[in-house]
């Protein structure tokens, strides 16, 4: 099983959770989010579009917990 890599491309905010294959075709399964599709219809890839946006409410409790966890192991 091949494990997704994430890439973050900050100019276009555009996040990219992929793995090897070769797309056939996309779904957007909702406003600014595509899942990538291989020629057996299995999912290969992810584009959150307004990555920033889309994520804000899950990444600042992360960022804050991190800088909390690691305050505390100082």
């Amino acid at each position: 099983m091949n494990p997704f890599r994430v890439h973050y491309d900050e100019k276009e905010d555009i996040l990219y959770l992929a793995k090897e294959g070769v797309e056939r075709e996309f779904v957007e399964i909702a406003p600014g989010v595509n899942a990538e599709l291989d020629e057996k219809g299995s999912l290969i890839g992810i584009e959150l579009f307004n990555a920033s946006i889309l994520l804000k409410n899950v990444i600042h409790p992360i960022v804050k917990r991190a800088k909390a966890a690691y305050a505390s192991n100082g």
